[in-house]
């Protein structure tokens, strides 16, 4: 049978010869680093025998998928360890996740930082006995027997749930667990790992069903990639914008306000102002008109659009009157209503509404996370409706909207074009075509892109922005969604050149997103020391004693005159004891105040980077920093 492989080139071999042995043939190197194998599109055991020609790709820790088999393989192997430690654990699911893994266990005994070395310990007995593997299929009457007897009533319940009438179980020694597979060939690959905490989790994510531990963990194919990640991880820890949130003033979560909801203190509100008036400018700089909608719209408009059907789950309702209402989880449905207000040309088209709209949407209690995941946000939300013949361009503007305020920020990002989820409403034809009008663009732009299959919206295809943060983390921000459906559903029309009615497009987009989230990964971008032009406070004053009091209060005066954000600390106080308050508060330039200043009309400039940068006078100091104080300039021209 001929095997052939990505670079095209192909050999014969024996039917029956297992992949393990084709990698073994090319090379040792190939055979030791292969953790599974592609056959003709599917993912297989490297145990697998072949028995007919085949396209063969193996994978490596360099793959995604391989990633992926090696961090589901450590699941397993956890599990294993605390199955040996607990014989009573049920278990629940244990996939992996990007940078590791976790395994949702029922356990009556709580899990703790001494509980998981334990479990490291008796994986590293579990890796050293280098345990194969072994791939199993059962019918389901089989599976439902097998678990039934283990008392493992997650798996059962799976199980029963599943529509194929065959379900496949891997061994690993007395350990037995239901998977799809595939798997390393034996423990002793998982040799790089680190349990990491424990966190609770509702038994398939509903709030109703029992509350299960979730044991988290990372695992690497070498031991130097594994320090470098726990460092990174330690960085993020230091960088943490829930911590930072709190050290620098900038907003809380008050448990009595109600979780996921975010009350912003002066400095965090000024921060975020800042952050959206630079958007207002820029928005009015590319063509879009400002406008507002209501928080709540009565429920027959979310049944029109499709919320009710797709999206009613992450909504929230009330009753005015007799009558249903649900609070906005987006912004289209009004700006919908703007457009139908009045008789459209294809004259007045492209017409690009603006709104910073401030959404709710219900999520779970368990995924809230600082400003990362919210109930309430804003986002710097828009809609673009078009012509087919102006699609392309759109597109383009919005794709280079989002270079010129990544630039802003300093951020480096990828692309994705998700598709259509199982959960949609639209014509196959409609989502073809607008799948197919993101890629033009993307390709027109020269920019290289990744395909996210079926992470679409119920309405759209889209365009997903991510981020690349100063420690090398990723985040979904910005998006842009190409919508046939909801200009139908809404009737929307434009007279055309023709006289005829004609159907615009509409591109829902954001650039930053949600404001919240993008602030919240600004934080941890910076650490907290937010650059000069957004810092909350860009200059503070320090006296060396009561003498220099009324020289400071001119010195911020004059500041204050230029546009300067100045706070002044006149407090009896160590002067060191000021400046390291100061530097941990990350303001980016201090003035020292003492008498000689105030004889000679000049300031001692410490600044957040450098330190101590000696004397100057007050106007130079002025002259110094002025660019630094305001947004970057950033260029635009017309698409």
């Amino acid at each position: 049978m001929k095997i052939t492989f990505p670079d095209g080139s192909s050999r014969d071999y024996e039917a029956g010869t297992t992949l393990a042995q084709v990698a073994e043939s090319i090379g040792r190197n190939l055979a030791k680093a292969s953790l599974a194998a592609e056959v003709d599109g599917s993912l297989k055991d490297m145990s697998t025998p072949l028995d007919q020609a085949s396209q063969v790709r193996f994978l490596t820790f360099n793959d995604e998928e391989g990633v992926d088999i090696f961090r589901h393989s450590s699941s397993h192997v956890m599990a294993q360890a605390v199955k040996r430690l607990y014989p009573n654990v049920k278990l629940a699911i244990g996939p992996p996740i990007q940078d590791g893994f976790y395994y949702d266990i029922d356990l009556p005994e709580s899990i703790n930082e001494e509980d998981l070395k334990r479990i490291e310990k008796e994986m590293d007995r579990i890796v050293a006995e280098k345990i194969p593997f072994t791939r199993e299929v059962l019918s389901r009457k089989e599976g439902i027997k097998l678990f039934e007897e283990l008392g493992e009533e997650y798996k059962v319940e799976l199980i029963r749930e599943i529509e194929d009438d065959t379900v496949s179980v891997y061994r690993q020694g007395d350990f037995v667990d239901m998977c799809r597979g595939p798997h390393v060939p034996d423990t002793g690959y998982v040799k790089s790992f680190k349990l990491l905490h424990t966190a609770g989790a509702y038994w398939r994510g509903d709030e109703h069903k029992k509350m299960l531990q979730r044991l988290y963990g990372t695992s690497w194919v070498d031991k130097k990639d594994l320090k470098a990640y726990l460092e990174r991880l330690e960085e993020a820890r230091k960088r943490d914008h829930r911590k930072l949130g709190r050290e620098l003033e900038l907003f809380s979560i008050e448990e009595e306000a109600g979780p996921g909801l975010v009350i912003y203190h002066p400095k965090g509100a000024l921060v975020r102002t800042l952050i959206e008036d630079l958007e207002k400018k820029e928005h009015f700089r590319r063509g879009y008109q400002i406008v507002m909608g209501p928080q709540l719209l009565k429920v027959d408009l979310w049944k029109k659009s499709g919320h009710w059907d797709h999206y009613r789950e992450n909504m929230y309702f009330t009753e005015v009157e007799g009558a249903q209402y649900g609070l906005k989880p987006m912004n289209c449905v009004a700006h919908m209503l703007i457009y139908k207000s009045s008789i459209r040309s294809y004259r007045d088209l492209p017409l690009r509404y603006f709104e910073l709209g401030t959404v709710h949407r219900h999520e779970k209690s368990g995924v809230l996370h600082g400003l990362l995941r919210v109930r309430g946000f804003t986002q710097d939300d828009a809609h673009i409706l078009c012509t087919p013949e102006q699609l392309n361009s759109e597109i383009r503007g919005v794709i280079n909207f989002v270079r010129d305020m990544m630039g802003v920020f300093d951020f480096e990002y990828v692309m994705e074009i998700s598709t259509r989820p199982e959960k949609s409403i639209g014509s196959e034809e409609d989502w073809e075509r607008a799948t197919k009008a993101l890629m033009e663009a993307l390709d027109d732009e020269g920019i290289s892109y990744k395909i996210n299959e079926g992470d679409g919206a119920f309405y759209g295809p889209k365009i997903d922005v991510i981020l690349k943060d100063a420690i090398g983390r990723m985040w979904q921000c910005a998006t842009v969604q190409c919508d046939f459906a909801l200009p139908e559903r809404f009737e929307l029309e434009f007279v055309g050149a023709d006289g005829e009615r004609h159907r615009p497009i509409m591109l829902h987009r954001v650039i930053l997103g949600s404001i919240d989230r993008f602030l919240g990964v600004l934080i941890e971008h910076f650490a907290g020391a937010f650059p000069a032009w957004l810092s909350p406070v860009q200059v503070k004053i320090l006296t060396i004693t009561d003498r220099s009091a009324t020289y400071a209060r001119s010195v911020a005066g004059r500041l204050r005159k230029e546009g300067f954000r100045v706070e002044s600390d006149l407090r009896n106080e160590k002067i060191g004891y000021k400046i390291r308050e100061a530097r941990l508060e990350k303001v980016p330039y201090m003035l020292i105040l003492g008498d000689q200043e105030a004889d000679t009309g000049t300031v001692a400039l410490r600044d957040r980077e450098d330190g101590d940068r000696g004397t100057v006078s007050l106007e130079d100091f002025v002259e110094l920093v002025r660019d630094l104080m305001s947004p970057p300039a950033i260029p635009y021209k017309e698409e």
